[in-house]
């Protein structure tokens, strides 16, 4: 693997609890995903093998391979980990979107992002032959769409909004909605257009940033900055007081209504 290289050596010796890192090099050249395999294959130094019980329990626990001498015993064992490579385009100065309304509000804003350095067709690189692939699950808390531009295979992305504390996401997260509503390729320069739709529907003043994360399943992570601004709600009503005469009370009377309970 030109793009993702992990270095092969051979006779290392280990003592009982010790350590072993593995160095890894990533220099993606386009925004696709990468594969591979990191194998380690342990063997007793003196050569003599280790007893091996074939007991259902023991299987069951052996989260690696091994491989089996004649006598029985075992031979060697073998741990083999996936790798994904996932390229992400650098954090820019990027003058960030804001998404401004008053408090007690809604309103609806159209965000268009840019995804440079995009290849047509791309797929993610396959890891080596007859190794295992592992179970990317996806956060709940991340959207998925597809949008096709009528070719046969569909693209799709994930995104979502993240934030700089869980504060901010506490007073934020309820607040918004962001939905993936239009999708633009340019064949030519390499890049894709998609066009959110951000609710915002605040109920009470704040100022808070976050950053919108894109990416595309088949590799490529991008992330844009977005701030939202919820101002002072407009005046619910005018209570006027008059007089009845110097020195003496007046009073009035208003309700409220919780929107809580």
């Amino acid at each position: 693997f030109k793009i993702l290289y992990l270095f092969y050596v051979t006779g290392i010796q280990l003592a009982p609890k010790e350590k072993l890192d593995i160095p890894l090099l990533f220099m993606p050249d386009t925004m696709k995903m990468y594969e591979a395999v990191v194998v380690i294959h342990v063997m007793r130094e003196n050569g003599e093998n280790w007893p091996y019980e074939d007991s259902a329990e023991l299987n069951k626990d052996l989260n690696s391979s091994v491989t089996l001498a004649e006598n029985g015993g075992i031979k060697g064992i073998l741990w083999i980990y996936p790798v994904h490579g996932i390229p992400e385009v650098p954090q820019q100065k990027l003058v960030p979107a804001v998404v401004r309304c008053r408090a007690r509000q809604r309103v609806e804003r159209r965000v268009e992002v840019q995804l440079t350095g995009v290849v047509a067709g791309a797929t993610a690189v396959p890891a080596m032959r007859n190794s295992p692939i592992p179970n990317t699950n996806k956060p709940a808390n991340i959207q998925e769409d597809q949008v096709t531009d009528g070719s046969p295979a569909t693209i799709e992305f994930l995104y979502e909004l993240q934030y700089q504390s869980n504060e901010i996401k506490s007073q934020l997260e309820s607040f918004v909605g962001l939905y993936l509503v239009q999708r633009e390729q340019d064949t030519e320069s390499g890049s894709e257009t998609l066009t959110f739709n951000i609710v915002f529907a605040p109920n009470k003043p704040m100022r808070n940033e976050a950053t919108l994360v894109v990416q595309r399943t088949t590799g490529g992570v991008w992330k844009f900055p977005v701030l939202f601004i919820a101002m002072e709600p407009e005046v619910d009503d005018v209570i006027n007081i008059e007089a009845v005469g110097l020195n003496k009370e007046s009073i009035v009377g208003f309700k409220l209504t919780s929107q809580t309970r």
